[in-house]
């Protein structure tokens, strides 16, 4: 397991109590943990996340510092003429976090959400060379 993957996987957590507590008002909304899935190809780390009912503009993906937040609204879905009985698909705020390492190219991150599903391809990065100093006579 690579650095990145294990960083990834270490770090799948919610956001803390203070940053949901401004995001989200508790007595109308749930945050819910989406379930993530990654993967690894020879070029990119793949995320993929489950946002069932989640339209792209209720979707925000920001990079912070190290910090990749995933956010998305899901709005509750009623029908017309339709009194619920049972209902298992709540509305609320999906949040995920995960901390990357030096391994993903920051600038090449991409993003497509297609039938609930969002996908996260994070390209590698190019490995450092090192590099030669010379030493001189003062």
């Amino acid at each position: 397991m690579t650095q990145t993957q294990e960083a990834l996987t270490k770090s799948c957590c919610t956001a803390d109590k203070t940053t949901t507590d401004k995001m989200v008002d508790k007595t109308t909304e749930e945050v819910l943990n989406p379930r993530v899935d990654i993967s690894e190809t020879n070029e990119a780390l793949i995320l993929t996340v489950d946002l069932p009912g989640v339209a792209e503009e209720d979707v925000d993906i920001t990079l912070h510092k190290q910090v990749l937040t995933i956010e998305a609204k899901k709005m509750e879905c009623r029908h017309e003429g339709v009194n619920p009985y049972y209902v298992e698909h709540s509305a609320g705020l999906y949040q995920r976090r995960f901390k990357l390492t030096e391994e993903v190219d920051r600038d090449g991150i991409d993003a497509t959400l297609k039938d609930g599903v969002l996908r996260l391809t994070l390209p590698k990065a190019q490995a450092e060379v090192a590099q030669k100093i010379k030493v001189m006579t003062a």
